[in-house]
């Protein structure tokens, strides 16, 4: 579904509101970009013009239940031969309570469960409002984008279901089920359970967590357990645990291949000292399982001297599994009008790498600036440029300059 089809729907969008309502209302985003950049594979320089078209269609009804979204993006490249590409992101129906009870979307959308998540070319169905449990109920052909298109096969689908607990003020559940086929005409080459969880407690306490079980190699894929305590209102304090097991599809080639388990521990504290001033910390530790572990620390800071001006900065050190490293990064934002805004930052990392024992030390540094301009209440117009310096590259250009308008 490349700019083609963008086009046709879009047009299909526009006579099924024509021959709704007069009093359906159209809104969203034109943003129009230039880019330049090397292109990592083949290092040669490559500049891309590219239009995004964000568009929303409500009160097609009047009872305003049926609205239309779209989001799709076309480039064409300017310097390599290598044509006209188009991107369509999600254009899909959306009618919502239905007998006061059902919420329907239909077309091309990103779905999200806590067993799974996916873009597809299908259905979504909500049912509500029937007692402590809302369902839902999604599927459809799965949507995979490759650098140059989308790579989905008639054979691509997905579905899922899920049950949310509702009505209870400080609690949140969600249990669900995910699948996915490679060719239907074959079982799953994916399933899925998962759950999510969020309780607060005390007014001054939050403990959530998410886990993913797949069923074909029968392990948690991701699990995520964690804590936000708020002793003071400009203090938050945070801890998380977190585990990952690489799962592959059941017909995949690496589904044979031994992996490792990577857990990671973290405590953050965030303190807005006042208006001005604002400071946080962190720590976390890096377990790669029989490969080694790895600690890294951070520190930042926002700074508000005056007015118009905001820096940040920030410090990370990371020592251990693959290597170490000691980077920081300042940006800084200067309102210089209402209307005007530049900003410019440095980004510095002294780096060592198992694989670069021998060589010592690597340094990294990074350069950009920018503005951005509001040239009406509806438009406005940014630039950003960043050169790249590091071990791979003496200088690396990229930049954009983008130009928006809003309806």
């Amino acid at each position: 579904m490349g700019v083609k089809w963008l086009l046709r729907m879009l047009l299909l969008c526009s006579l099924l509101v024509a021959t709704n309502s007069m009093a359906a209302e159209i809104h969203g985003r034109s943003s129009t970009q230039f880019l330049w950049f090397n292109d990592i594979f083949t290092q040669q320089s490559q500049q891309e013009i590219a239009q995004y078209l964000q568009i929303g269609i409500t009160n097609i009804d009047k009872a305003g239940k049926f609205s239309i979204y779209g989001y799709g993006r076309g480039s064409q490249d300017l310097s390599n031969g290598n044509g006209l590409n188009g991107r369509l992101y999600y254009l899909y129906l959306d009618y919502r309570n239905l007998f006061d009870k059902v919420d329907i979307r239909a077309g091309r959308q990103f779905v999200n469960i806590a067993a799974g998540n996916a873009l597809i070319d299908g259905a979504k169905i909500d049912l509500k409002n029937i007692g402590p449990v809302a369902l839902t109920v999604l599927g459809g052909r799965n949507v995979i984008f490759g650098l140059d298109g989308e790579l989905s096969h008639s054979g691509d689908a997905v579905f899922g279901v899920a049950g949310n607990l509702v009505g209870f003020k400080h609690t949140d559940l969600e249990i669900g089920y995910f699948a996915k086929w490679n060719d239907v005409s074959d079982g799953p080459a994916r399933e899925t359970l998962g759950g999510s969880f969020k309780q607060y407690l005390f007014n001054s306490l939050k403990v959530y967590a998410n886990a993913r079980y797949d069923l074909y190699s029968e392990v948690f894929s991701e699990v995520l357990a964690g804590a936000k305590y708020f002793p003071i209102p400009n203090l938050v304090l945070t801890g998380e645990w977190y585990q990952s097991y690489p799962t592959f599809d059941a017909d995949s080639f690496y589904a044979v291949f031994a992996v490792s388990r990577y857990q990671e521990g973290v405590f953050r504290a965030d303190y807005r000292i006042n208006d001005m001033f604002s400071v946080n910390a962190g720590y976390s530790r890096q377990d790669y399982g029989d490969d080694g572990a790895a600690d890294v620390y951070q520190l930042g800071c926002r700074i508000r001297p005056i007015e118009p001006v905001v820096v940040n900065l920030s410090y990370d050190k990371r020592h251990g599994f693959n290597g170490s490293l000691d980077g920081g990064i300042i940006d800084v934002a200067y309102d210089v009008t209402k209307t005007l805004q530049l900003a410019a930052g440095l980004q510095f990392d002294v780096y060592t790498r198992e694989d670069l024992a021998t060589t010592g030390h690597e340094i990294a540094r990074k350069y950009w600036g920018g503005a951005k301009y509001k040239l009406a209440k509806n438009m406005s117009a940014s630039l950003r440029i960043e050169d790249n310096v590091n071990r791979q590259y003496s200088n690396d250009w990229q930049g954009r300059a983008v130009f928006n308008y809003d309806f």
